[in-house]
């Protein structure tokens, strides 16, 4: 039986290169290989990432060269109370993070949230984008590509949807600029985050572009998507999930809970997150919301570098009068490209699946598409708990002693 001292002594002789282990040996052996092959170049002992709770072979679709598992710290806030087009009823919210704080934030403001009656959240847009760019001889061809495809978007859908079980092709938006034409290609992908469905599917149809037109492919991606880069196409088109959740807190609420008044939280947010993220030039409006996007990201199994797109998020305030004679907070958050799955990807390693079953949506949905757009509102809900625990903090200047007392 091969060893993970023989197959690193192999890989040190020059005889095996480190990608090629799993053809020698199953797969946990493999990485014990790799893990000594490290230590002796390094010095350093690789015990705690050896200790890892699921079998190796598990991750082969996530990883390659793989030595261990990077364990993050998981907690849950809630029960986020939320009153969905998908979800409905009350959440826990697995998170994992390293910041210190934030849960326990995230956890104040959902219990704001719950004492006011829950949150409202939609999923109001749906579309995971692969966006080509072809090369044509100029302005002429340029029309001439774009006209075809507009008129033969059934031929594209059928092109595509030939690749897929699931996936639908919602729309191509094509965009010109001088010699290349960028076909942004649009997918309804279910419960899948469905990248990958996007770009096989894509993949097809521009074979059917390439034969029934001028324009020549230069890369399947071709950056108009945009993925996990800041974009403000994503801000306006939105991509994935556009998601929006929002609660009325009554003014009471606002100054027992959060020691503050709604029209100081309307200053601070109007002041902080849209005047001075104008200022900045930033694509997102809001407080943190990539804070918990990420947290959620990590503990559920979605593609944490989509954390881009997700800091696309205008944080919404009003202070609308009651019948006290004071002043009530509306709150609202709206993420206009929250990318998120159920099935697939990294939501099948044995961690990511326990998070996503503590919310009920582990794997496909009833109606397809109904788990990943649930997941979509409670991370919406849990996002807007977040931007009303630091909007309180700050305005009530409680946001140092907040982090001095957790010793953060």
């Amino acid at each position: 039986m091969t060893t993970a001292d023989d197959l690193a002594d192999r890989v040190r002789d020059g005889e095996l290169r480190i990608h090629e282990l799993e053809a020698h040996a199953d797969h946990d052996t493999a990485a014990e290989a790799r893990r000594l092959v490290v230590e002796r170049e390094t010095g350093v002992d690789l015990e705690t990432i050896a200790d890892y709770g699921f079998p190796a072979e598990t991750a082969e679709p996530n990883i390659e060269n793989m030595i261990g598992a990077a364990q993050v710290p998981m907690g849950v806030v809630g029960p986020a109370t939320v009153d969905g087009g998908a979800a409905d009823g009350e959440y826990y919210l697995p998170l994992a993070t390293t910041e210190g704080a934030l849960l326990a934030s995230v956890n104040r403001g959902l219990s704001v949230i719950d004492a006011a009656g829950g949150a409202t959240a939609r999923v109001t847009k749906n579309g995971m984008t692969r966006a080509p760019v072809f090369r044509v001889d100029g302005v002429a061809e340029a029309a001439e590509t774009v006209e075809w495809v507009e008129k033969n978007l059934e031929t594209l859908r059928e092109a595509a949807e030939a690749t897929t079980s699931h996936g639908e092709l919602l729309g191509v938006e094509p965009y010109v600029v001088g010699d290349s034409v960028y076909l942004r290609f649009a997918y309804d992908t279910k419960d899948a985050m469905g990248m990958n469905m996007a770009t096989i599917a894509t993949g097809e149809a521009c074979a059917v572009v390439e034969r029934e037109t001028p324009a020549s492919l230069v890369a399947l991606s071709g950056n108009l998507c945009s993925d996990k880069k800041p974009a403000a196409i994503n801000a306006v088109e939105g991509r994935g999930r556009s998601v929006t959740a929002d609660v009325v807190i009554p003014g009471d609420l606002v100054e027992d809970r959060l020691h503050t008044t709604a029209e100081a939280i309307v200053e601070a947010n109007t002041r902080k997150n849209l005047t001075g993220s104008a200022k900045a030039g930033a694509l997102g409006f809001n407080a943190h919301a990539a804070n918990v996007v990420a947290a959620a990201f990590l503990a559920t199994g979605q593609d944490e570098a989509q954390v881009v797109e997700g800091a696309n998020t205008i944080t919404t305030m009003d202070a609308r009068p009651n019948d006290d004679g004071g002043h009530d907070l509306y709150a609202a958050v709206s993420l206009a490209s929250l990318e998120v799955g159920t099935v697939g990807g990294g939501t099948k390693l044995p961690t990511q699946a326990e998070a996503l079953e503590i919310l009920g949506l582990q794997g496909g949905g009833d109606p397809a598409g109904s788990n990943a757009d649930a997941l979509a509102e409670v991370i919406a809900v849990g996002t807007l708990a977040g931007e009303l625990s630091l909007l309180g903090a700050l305005s009530s200047r409680h946001l140092a002693s907040a982090h001095e007392e957790l010793g953060r």
